[in-house]
């Protein structure tokens, strides 16, 4: 089994809407098997990791953690601004995420692995992805940072976030 919910969306200072800040978060609620993790993450930053999950493998402990704390920089990898790196702090939830064939096997820091077809791990990851972006639409358009490493950070997210998720 694996399931991810997420409610209580809001920005860093708490408030439903901050056309400034360019991050969301969120009350995370994923079950891998029989093992249940909760956490407080920056849901924009597990939303666009999940998508990359959808493709490639994820090795716990050797990238951004899956539920991560924060997500406080956002680097456009090259001039496309269609791929980003996200640095956050070293606090957050993961767990490994391999490909084999038309399967994911999913495997947690205790070791517990799950077993599930690519398309049900596409669609449960789509669905969490489709919340956080429509937490987005509703609120206020983002103020751009005039810094433009920033500011292409943050397209080059949305960029990538809207390749991978097929828009």
């Amino acid at each position: 089994m694996f399931q991810i919910d997420v409610d209580e969306l809001e920005w860093i200072d708490g408030k439903a809407d901050n056309p400034e800040d360019l991050c969301a978060h969120g009350h995370v609620v994923v079950r891998i098997g029989e093992e249940v993790f909760e956490y407080f993450a920056t849901v924009s930053a597990s939303a666009l990791y999940l998508l990359k999950s959808i493709s490639e493998d994820h090795i716990l402990g050797e990238e951004e953690q899956m539920l991560p704390c924060c997500g406080f920089s956002i680097y456009a990898r090259d001039e496309k601004l269609d791929t980003v790196d996200i640095i956050g702090c070293s606090n957050g939830i993961d767990w490994s995420v391999f490909h084999r064939e038309n399967q994911v096997r999913i495997v947690t820091l205790s070791g517990k692995e799950t077993i599930l077809p690519l398309s049900e791990y596409r669609q449960i990851v789509y669905q969490f992805v489709d919340i956080v972006e429509a937490f987005y639409q509703r609120c206020s358009p983002k103020i751009l940072p005039q810094d433009k490493i920033d500011r292409d950070g943050y397209i080059a997210f949305w960029n990538e976030w809207h390749r991978r998720r097929g828009r």
